[in-house]
């Protein structure tokens, strides 16, 4: 069973968490933020704005890069599927040729020994969010092999029919599948130490 695949922009996290960590410890539930004009030589207080961390970061983030979009985020391969629903013969190809330019235009491409891919799962029901990374080895005949190195789903029984699901041997190319199914906006690829594809990231 593949794990449903949703996620947030990570910058419009990365903001809010920030403003978080502002009073270190502090339940972030219990928190709002105070902004205030206050004139200089008096002390009076004019004009106050006060709102939550998340609206703040997200007004921060729309000034910076438009407002974040909404819409949930799909994989190539789900966009495909929902194009073929709706009988729209174009859009399916559409989804499946863009998926794929994106992947092999991409200036990382292609996959090398030692990248490591980290896919993150958002939570669906009664099961918790959690990532699982790989690691890209050499295989035989020139092709590579994507191996499951760890992931942070915490039960176990759950583990076993959920984790590794993107794992191949002899693969000419191991991202593929994927990119394809999970969906570029929650791969995290590292190589050489590097982030060369951050998931999310417009």
């Amino acid at each position: 069973m593949r794990p449903t695949v949703r996620r947030v922009d990570p910058r419009l996290q990365i903001m809010t968490e920030a403003i978080e960590g502002l009073i270190p410890g502090a339940t972030p539930a219990f928190l709002t933020v105070e902004v205030t004009e206050t004139l200089p030589g008096t002390g009076e207080r004019r004009n106050t704005w006060t709102g939550r961390p998340d609206g703040l970061a997200e007004r921060m983030f729309t000034a910076l890069y438009g407002r974040p979009d909404a819409a949930e985020q799909l994989s190539p391969l789900a966009r495909a599927e929902d194009a073929k629903r709706r009988r729209d013969l174009g859009g399916e190809l559409s989804a499946l040729i863009e998926g794929h330019t994106d992947l092999t235009s991409a200036p990382w491409y292609p996959a090398r020994p030692g990248d490591l891919i980290h896919v993150h799962y958002e939570g669906a029901g009664e099961s918790a969010a959690f990532g699982e990374t790989y690691i890209i080895d050499a295989a035989s005949h020139g092709f590579l092999t994507m191996r499951l190195l760890c992931h942070t789903l915490p039960d176990p029984d759950e583990a076993s029919g959920m984790v590794g699901c993107f794992a191949v041997e002899d693969d000419p190319d191991p991202l593929m599948e994927l990119w394809f199914e999970a969906g570029p906006h929650t791969l995290t690829i590292i190589r050489d130490g590097r982030p060369v594809h951050i998931g999310g990231a417009r």
